[in-house]
């Protein structure tokens, strides 16, 4: 940890709800007036999209049906571990971009001169300098195994995760719209990553300072079939704290109409407020690391 140069990490599954975490960071940030190092976790995958379905092609072939995106063989976890070191340290590092689409590519080329295609990464480049902290958020940014440990580098920690059954729809229907598959070719990615998810991703929420789980109101108990994502209006969210000194709840209470505690460390709103709740608890937590940082 550095009081120099902090570090947040939001860490959470595909499907967790990163567009309403973007855009709450995102007004905490212009808000401020906060100038962040913005680090998206596929960047520090090991294996390209291409490189990824021969490595998988092989691995079955093994006999091993189990390799996946969130494990240790196909990411650079020592790499984000050292960039969450280095950047506490002199507020420096490296990164580079994931290209998710074909839109991404054609902009990256346009800034570097060069021809990727989508599914690839750019070359590690530096940190843009004087920034004010490093934003990380991506599938691994409080992992812990027994060569790293990123939560020690970590000064904020934010995990964001629906309940298991709710992330499954969530993936099934992303998985069909976008990219085409069928419910059953999502179901067995589901269980080649199951051992990982067990392993690297759920542990990382018992690190976390701060956890925002999605529950859906309606009924998800057999998520293979649902046509359709429960809405945020048809959830709460359970908003749990590590350490309860981090919110004020009578204040929570007030502002956030709905919601109500249900442990001494954790506070329930409506789904609908859940954008709002977070800038509410965060903006305090992040004006406080940077106001030690001077």
């Amino acid at each position: 940890m550095s009081k120099k140069h902090p570090v947040i990490a939001v860490t959470g599954s595909s499907g967790a709800g990163t567009t309403t975490v973007k855009r709450s960071f995102e007004h905490i940030f212009r808000r401020g007036n906060i100038n962040p190092a913005v680090i998206e976790g596929d960047s520090f995958h090991s294996l390209n999209r291409y490189e990824f379905r021969v490595a998988m092609k092989k691995a079955e072939e093994r006999g091993d049906r189990f390799f996946s995106h969130f494990g240790p063989n196909s990411n650079h976890f020592e790499k984000l571990e050292a960039l969450f070191k280095t950047y506490g340290e002199t507020g420096s590092g490296e990164f580079r971009y994931y290209l998710h689409s074909d839109k991404e590519a054609a902009e990256q080329n346009l800034r570097l001169g060069t021809d990727f295609r989508e599914g690839e990464f750019t070359p590690w480049e530096p940190l843009p300098p004087d920034t004010d902290l490093l934003f990380y958020e991506g599938l691994h940014g409080l992992v812990k195994t027994d060569t790293v440990s990123m939560p020690q580098y970590v000064d904020l920690g934010v995990g964001v995760v629906p309940v298991v059954n709710l992330e499954w729809i969530q993936k099934i229907h992303r998985d069909s719209a976008e990219r085409g598959y069928s419910a059953e070719a999502t179901v067995d990615t589901i269980m080649r990553r199951m051992p990982d998810y067990v392993s690297y991703i759920t542990p990382q929420f018992s690190q976390t300072h701060i956890n925002f789980q999605r529950v859906a109101t309606v009924d998800t108990s057999n998520p293979f079939i649902t046509r359709d994502i429960p809405t945020l209006d048809e959830s709460f969210v359970i908003i749990r704290f590590r350490v309860p000194s981090l919110a004020n709840f009578p204040h929570l209470l007030t502002m956030i109409q709905g919601s109500f505690m249900s442990r001494p460390n954790t506070i329930v709103v409506p789904g609908g407020k859940m954008g709002m709740a977070m800038e509410i608890i965060l903006t305090p937590l992040i004006l406080e690391l940077l106001d030690k940082r001077n």
